[in-house]
């Protein structure tokens, strides 16, 4: 009996590499390419789901009170995921822990269809409830198509601005929805909404397999906790004021007899979000975080101004405009400014994107108030 020993020999490579660790790849510029289109897919269902809620609670609350419950319970579910979407990837893998979040999304807008069609305001919160969990899920594409080891700031531009597509399709296809469910108001919406969903499904679906588990040691770590407060911090004001006015914008417009133009004024609006980052694409070896922050946050300050003034459609679309493109540069800012000297923790990740979206329920609480 022989026995055949493995024994180097010239010309053979041996690799001891892990994958991805010299250089971008083919299968790591696929995953942008399948990450971008399922968070543009998810901000399309997004929009139709925030074109709805605000106008529904009014429509469907038992009281005045509680009709800004259905918007809060989406940013509510959006901040209750932030966390548990950072540690599943880690436990079972991209592919199948955000097929997991737009599942949910998808299940979210069917139960907002049995709301709209029957009525129910309890389904209608929990419908968006859902649909929330599925945007928190979204959120954390742009921290996972950072590669392994590498800052990133290619991937994170590519995959924020191509929801920018959402803003350009929304109004034509929520139209298009709405006519087919005519004359049930808002149906349409929501069945595009879930079907947004589904396609965010096959996307993510689609991923090549990636788990990472990471052992990091916080104290030793330069991208420890210390690190991200202050654009955390940043981040979440921005979160904050930009959830308040545009919870507040539907109902001020209905109130001022506008309600035809709400889906335009909040489609310029999502075109705002994530038009700026296909900008700094094109400049991204001179983006500089502290900059984009700040030019962001004169923008925002600028957009409360114009609301609290505004009465016409006019008023309305530029500060909902300038809001989109403030909050924009104050996320993206923000998010380049945590991954500026390499990947923070999972841990580290999923805290910084729960005080966003636990800024943005608070907003959202305080939409009325705005209005």
């Amino acid at each position: 009996m022989s026995t055949t020993t493995s024994i180097p020999r010239a010309g053979q490579i041996e690799c001891v590499c892990e994958p991805g660790a010299l250089g971008e790849t083919s299968e790591g510029r696929s995953s942008v390419a399948l990450l971008a289109i399922a968070f543009s897919l998810s901000i399309l269902s997004q929009i139709f789901s925030l074109s709805i809620l605000p106008l529904a609670g009014l429509a469907l609350a038992p009281s005045d009170s509680l009709a800004t419950l259905p918007y809060a319970a989406f940013y509510a579910g959006a901040a209750l995921a932030s966390l548990p979407a950072s540690l599943l990837l880690d436990a079972f893998g991209r592919r199948a822990a955000f097929s997991l979040g737009a599942s949910l999304g998808a299940a979210g807008g069917m139960v907002l269809v049995f709301a709209l069609t029957t009525f129910r305001f309890g389904a209608l919160v929990l419908g968006a409830f859902w649909l929330g969990i599925a945007s928190g899920f979204s959120l954390f594409y742009r921290h996972a198509a950072v590669p392994v080891g590498g800052k990133g700031t290619s991937a994170i531009l590519i995959v924020f601005g191509a929801a920018s597509v959402a803003g350009i399709v929304a109004p034509t296809l929520g139209a298009t929805a709405e006519a087919f469910a005519a004359p049930r108001e808002f149906v349409g919406l929501a069945a595009a909404a879930a079907l947004a969903h589904v396609g965010s499904l096959i996307a993510t679906a689609a991923l090549p397999y990636r788990r990472i588990r990471e052992e990091v040691n916080e104290a030793n770590n330069p991208q420890g906790w210390r690190a991200i407060v202050l654009p955390t911090a940043i981040g979440a004001a921005a979160w904050f004021l930009m959830t308040g006015l545009m919870g507040a914008t539907p109902i001020a417009m209905v109130g001022c007899g506008l309600s035809d133009a709400v889906s335009g004024t909040i489609a310029w609006h999502v075109m705002a979000m994530y038009t700026p980052s296909l900008v700094l694409l094109a400049f991204r070896n001179a983006v500089k975080p502290p900059v984009i922050v700040s030019f962001g946050a004169l923008l925002l300050v600028a957009a409360a101004a114009i609301f609290a003034f505004s009465s016409k459609v006019a008023g309305f679309s530029v500060s909902a405009t300038l809001l989109g493109a403030g909050w924009s540069l104050a996320t993206l800012g923000t998010t380049l400014w945590i991954h500026k000297d390499g990947r923070p923790s999972r841990r580290l990740l999923g805290a910084h994107d729960a005080a966003l979206l636990s800024a943005a329920l608070l907003g959202a609480l305080a939409a009325q108030t705005f209005a």
